[in-house]
């Protein structure tokens, strides 16, 4: 009997969309990097940390290319993949066996999440290792009250759902990985508008890929927004907090 499909959570059409615009701003010279930058420092010390040195590895979503370049100069055979340029990580993952594949701000937003990591399973090698890091379930609490806010009785869907730890964990469990391990860590930025936080994450790739993405906020619905955000800082600037959800796992 065939499984379900499912559901359909996030479009892959805007999904491509904001990853397209995201590689366009992320050219500009004043671009924020700081979750890419993240990322990358995350996976070196991990394999550093687990004396992992791997001959080949799939790296999806390296921005800034700091990952691939760093991999490289230890000998490492790279083969990139980026979602905005067609890679579908929903389906089987083509030319096979890595001894790393490193998924970077990307898994968030595919509707079948556990299929993905299975298939990044099948894609390793024995003995081979994936690293997969994204925002995770307590993300940008202080945007999430700003649009509660800004609709008051009848919230609309705006902010995406996502993974916690505990969740993170079972799916490892499920998709057959051994020596599960799941991390989460705090980065706080302060922005000086709920705007200047809204531009931030069109340039990290980080906006609304829902499939029902809601109504757009109304004049006097933003303003209300916009107040919240302010009120929720002190002294002209409110910090804001990102949870990075990093999931690791061996294929044995």
């Amino acid at each position: 009997m065939a499984s379900p499909a499912p559901p359909r959570i996030f479009s892959p059409a805007r999904r491509r969309a904001v990853r397209k615009r995201m590689l366009v701003l992320q050219a500009r010279p004043d671009a924020p990097h700081y979750l890419a930058a993240d990322y990358v420092e995350d996976v070196l010390e991990r394999l550093a940390f687990l004396r992992h040195a791997p001959k080949s590895a799939l790296v999806v979503g390296d921005i800034s290319g700091d990952l691939s370049t760093a991999l490289e100069k230890s000998g490492c055979v790279i083969t990139k993949a980026e979602p905005a340029l067609g890679f579908d990580e929903e389906q089987p993952i083509v030319g096979g066996q890595f001894d790393l594949v490193a998924s970077l701000g990307t898994l968030d937003t595919v509707n079948d999440l556990p299929g993905a990591l299975i298939h990044i399973r099948a894609a390793l090698a024995p003995g081979g290792l994936m690293v997969a890091s994204f925002p995770g379930a307590s993300n940008l609490p202080t945007l999430r009250a700003a649009m509660l806010a800004a609709d008051g009785e009848r919230p609309a869907p705006r902010v995406h759902p996502m993974v916690d730890v505990r969740a993170g964990g079972q799916l490892l469990q499920r998709t057959g990985f051994s020596d599960p391990v799941v991390d989460s860590r705090r980065l706080d930025v302060s922005f000086r508008s709920l705007g200047s936080l809204l531009a931030d994450l069109r340039a990290q790739g980080l906006s609304n890929v829902l499939a029902d993405p809601g109504p757009p906020l109304g004049k006097a619905a933003l303003e209300r927004a916009r107040s919240a955000f302010a009120q929720a800082g002190e002294d002209g600037r409110t910090v804001e907090h990102f949870e990075l959800l990093t999931l690791s796992g061996w294929k044995k």
